[in-house]
């Protein structure tokens, strides 16, 4: 596989359990690492949620429920229009109650800690039977790159004890799940970090995307669009990952059960750009009538 750029990159040797490096001399990258386990265990501030409005109050159990939501999801639920979501989501943000994303709101950055620490207690057995199908289908010595999510870090775990791949990640925690293992040489892609997984995004991470060709990808999501086409909620991620389904020779997304009901914000990509989509669980009706009509394959794990 061609090394990619060192300008603006991140690489990683995986010499020695949780010890990273910047390519570029700007410094260790063990730091992030280390603190990694204590920024998830970090505890949100205490708001004061008398102070809100009902309506406010709603809004907030709706983004603490689903992690994320749209704009138009939340002015349907209420029964108000686009703008006046809009300008409660802007007070609510300047309170610190959550952060607000292009066409929606998800958690604060306190909320994203808690709500990435309640991911992981949902669907353990199907995302590890997930990773444990990818891995069946992963050939050893392949160029893969993963990206972000505990359904992916489920894949990383069961991908440790194949042979020769050569992974390149946009994902702290996937990096560390292989460090902690002492066997592969890993890129890690530039970037800057979003989330308490680590993820890692901007023009430094899909710049360090482009020096690669990868055998395959492996790519996490948010939800569905009405056609069957993955979505997510943070478009920065979504670039990261068009990148990388742009210089992969095959494309593959995994999704537990709870994903089959969601709506992201926008499109990773058309479902026909998606060679195969691993589940845990019989994908819906329509999804697997939109996967048929596209040509895209699917697998229960």
């Amino acid at each position: 596989m061609p090394g990619g750029s060192r300008q603006g990159t991140i690489l990683t040797r995986l010499c020695a359990p949780r010890r990273f490096d910047f390519a570029d001399g700007h410094g260790s990258f063990a730091a992030i690492i280390t603190d990694l386990g204590t920024y998830r265990g970090m505890n949100s501030p205490t708001q004061d949620s008398n102070r809100l409005t009902a309506r406010q109050r709603a809004i907030l159990a709706q983004v603490q429920e689903l992690g994320f939501t749209t704009i138009e999801t939340l002015a349907e639920r209420f029964g108000v229009s686009a703008q006046t979501v809009r300008r409660e989501i802007i007070r609510l943000q300047a309170g610190n109650y959550l952060q607000r994303f292009h066409g929606g709101a998800g958690p604060s950055s306190a909320g994203i800690r808690s709500a990435y620490a309640q991911k992981l207690t949902v669907a353990p057995e199907g995302k590890r039977r997930i990773g444990k199908a990818v891995a069946d289908v992963v050939r050893p010595g392949a160029a893969v790159f993963l990206d972000v999510g505990t359904t992916v870090e489920a894949v990383a775990r069961a991908l440790v004890e194949k042979p020769g791949l050569r992974v390149v990640t946009s994902s702290v925690s996937v990096a560390q799940i292989f460090c902690s293992r002492g066997v592969f040489d890993v890129v890690v892609t530039g970037g800057t970090t979003r989330g308490a997984n680590g993820s890692l995004v901007g023009q430094r991470a899909i710049d360090c995307i482009a020096g690669f060709r990868f055998d395959c990808c492996i790519l996490g999501l948010g939800g569905f669009d009405d056609d069957g086409a993955p979505m997510d909620f943070d478009l920065e991620k979504i670039s990261v990952r068009q990148a990388a389904i742009g210089r992969s020779r095959q494309v593959l997304a995994v999704a537990d059960r709870t994903k089959f009901a969601q709506v992201g914000t926008a499109r990773i990509a058309a479902a026909s750009a998606f060679d195969l989509i691993v589940v845990d669980a019989e994908p819906t009706g329509p999804l697997q009538k939109s996967w048929k009509s596209a040509g895209t394959r699917w697998l229960v794990a």
